[in-house]
């Protein structure tokens, strides 16, 4: 199973293979044809507050693209549960500022996902620590 972030999910549905590498779409590719692609509330939120604030411009309203995303093959929204809020809460600010962060992290580690992102602080807690799973992207 895999936990896509944020960006990781604007750029898989929008197919944005320079953001993308090989072995990441090889990835994306067996997780949705075992239907085993997870993405979380929190990036939806952050959907809506990057485009509410005007920093993320998508071609529909961002209810209309989120409710097309979920209905792609292999994606599914993986449960908030009070176990990922307590899990994220004791994951130190100093480790990963970003609390949204934390819960995505949180919510890799719960349902036993590889966290699909970007983030350089993300990659490095999880090398430095081995408390997720991550995978860079850009590979």
């Amino acid at each position: 199973m895999v936990l896509l972030d944020t960006h990781t999910w604007l750029w898989s549905i929008d197919g944005d293979v320079r953001r993308i590498g090989r072995r990441t779409r090889t990835l994306l590719s067996q997780a949705e044809a075992r239907d085993q692609i997870r993405v979380s509330a929190v990036s939806i939120f952050e959907i809506v507050a990057l485009q509410t604030s005007g920093r993320l411009r998508l071609s529909r309203s961002a209810e209309s693209w989120i409710r097309a995303s979920l209905l792609t093959a292999g994606v599914r929204l993986a449960d908030m549960t009070a176990g990922i809020a307590i899990d994220a809460g004791a994951i130190p600010r100093t480790a990963l500022g970003d609390p949204l962060d934390r819960l995505l992290v949180a919510t890799a580690r719960r349902i036993e996902a590889t966290f699909l992102t970007a983030d350089r602080q993300i990659l490095d807690y999880a090398s430095a620590t081995g408390n997720v799973r991550a995978h860079d992207v850009a590979t």
